[in-house]
């Protein structure tokens, strides 16, 4: 890690920028191993309501995918879905909208942070490790 700190100084870069929006240890983690390597840690969206959060970003054109779920807090069935609208209306009562509780991870592959989106098509999905896994892979692109 110190010789990627030392990298992104090198390039420049001041801060890093962190995701994290309410889970103290977490960023406390961070905090930790960003100190004394001269990077800054930034948290833009800590304390952001969840559900008003991920509205934004789908309102906004992110496009993610679900691609791990733990069946102790979600039903496997989400696992593959699509972040939206829908997935959001869809979830049950106590499930953070962001997964903030590791409810569900997911995959982002377009949005205005994006020059393109990223072409991906839905591969297996398989439970391991008390865990639902759904891939996703790059899309098969027509030739031109």
């Amino acid at each position: 890690m110190r010789a990627a700190c030392d990298a992104a100084l090198a390039e420049g870069i001041e801060a890093i920028a962190f995701g994290d929006l309410f889970l103290e240890d977490v960023r406390r983690y961070r905090e930790e191993r960003l100190e004394g390597t001269g990077l800054k840690p930034v948290f833009p969206v800590w304390g952001k309501d969840t559900r008003l959060l991920a509205e934004e970003m789908i309102a906004g054109g992110l496009r993610a995918r679900i691609v791990c779920v733990d069946p102790k807090k979600l039903p496997a069935e989400f696992a593959g879905r699509e972040f939206d609208v829908d997935f959001l209306r869809d979830l049950p009562e106590g499930v953070d909208p962001c997964g903030e509780n590791g409810e569900f991870h997911s995959a982002v592959y377009a949005g205005p942070m994006f020059r393109e989106p990223i072409p991906i098509e839905s591969g297996e999905v398989v439970e391991r490790d008390g865990f639902v896994f759904a891939d996703v892979r790059l899309a098969e692109l027509a030739p031109a």
